[in-house]
């Protein structure tokens, strides 16, 4: 065999390794570090490079490297490039990937007392949302999952959660009867949609587009700024702003990751993921407030319902709670004024 050929074959397979490591959330290969990095963290995620938050991780990156003197880098995979935020969670566990942003939604199933946060109406504002969030219960919240190999290092705002639809318009709870709506992987969320009639039907956001549009669902739920930059309102133009919930979305590191780092980049890592959540909250309202504004010039019927028949319809949740951990919670939140 000639060393030309025996070339092409290495590249050929080296090529087929990369393509299933990424079909599989999984990516070894990486570009070398530039000259005087002495740490490379890698970060996965499910939005796209142009949503307020990855922008709040990329002024994460950027602090990382002011602060650390170029020493340490962040490299971010926006999109889905390693996975689903479920698979990026599972690759934090087992030490492959070092940090992922993920809904706290989906957290749950791993750590669960984190489904305090997605309980419906829970928080009584975005006011009282963030006094929670910043104050000791968030802080308990976000190291509530070390044992299992997950580190939180702050909390990014995702805004209130709305449901949007095909075909009509969700103006009282019993526009629900009957419909698909697409939930994330949470049992609390699918016991709310349940709860209001509607029938729960967990798919990834990478696929959601589809399934609206072929029908698989009827509608789903989301906060504004992910509604647009989606696109989901070409094939659901229907958004109602009830608000049913306040789910922070957690930036997460590697507890393997974050015990291999020396002491002073621990300090780097938290200080810039504290300044990146600043950051992003006010990019995230300003976000909030151009897109409901971009999506009626676009011709989105948008309906400003009464939340409080949606919250009387599943405040026996609040009263079902029978994990001890989330219970304690739920009654601490309630008393932070």
């Amino acid at each position: 065999m000639s060393q030309s050929t025996s070339m092409r074959i290495a590249i050929v397979l080296l090529a087929l390794l990369v393509m299933t490591a990424a079909a599989t959330g999984i990516v070894r290969f990486a570009r070398p570090a530039a000259e005087g990095v002495e740490h490379v963290l890698r970060l996965g995620h499910g939005l796209p490079p142009d949503h307020p938050v990855h922008e709040g991780m990329v002024y994460m990156a950027n602090r990382l490297h002011e602060l650390s003197d170029g020493t340490v880098e962040l490299r971010l995979y926006p999109s889905e490039q390693l996975g689903t935020e479920t698979h990026c969670t599972e690759q934090l566990q087992h030490g492959v990937l070092d940090m992922a942003k993920i809904s706290a939604a989906p957290m749950e199933t791993f750590v669960p007392e984190v489904a305090v946060v997605s309980l419906p109406y829970v928080f009584r504002d975005s006011e009282h949302y963030w006094r929670v969030l910043d104050g000791e219960v968030g802080r308990e919240l976000l190291l509530s999952g070390v044992d299992r190999g997950l580190r939180g290092l702050c909390f990014y705002d995702a805004g209130a959660r709305s449901f949007y639809t095909v075909n009509r318009m969700i103006e009282q709870p019993s526009d629900l009867q009957g419909l698909r709506i697409r939930v994330q992987e949470s049992p609390t969320a699918m016991e709310l949609v349940r709860r209001l009639g509607g029938s729960p039907t967990p798919i990834s956001w990478g696929e959601l587009y589809s399934a609206l549009e072929q029908g698989v669902v009827d509608g789903a739920e989301n906060n504004p700024p992910s509604f647009l930059q989606s696109n989901h309102y070409r094939v659901a133009p229907h958004f109602s702003l009830n608000e049913h919930a306040r789910v922070p979305d957690v930036l997460l590191i590697s507890e393997e990751t974050w015990q291999r780092l020396p002491g002073q980049v621990r300090r780097w890592v938290q200080q810039a993921a504290d300044e990146s959540s600043l950051h992003q909250r006010r990019l995230w309202q300003q976000a909030t407030e151009d897109a409901l504004a971009t999506l009626e010039e676009r011709g989105v019927k948008i309906h400003r319902p009464d939340p409080a028949a949606f919250a009387a319809l599943v405040e026996p949740m609040h009263d079902a709670v029978t994990h001890p951990g989330v219970a304690k919670l739920l009654k601490r939140i309630r008393a932070v004024d």
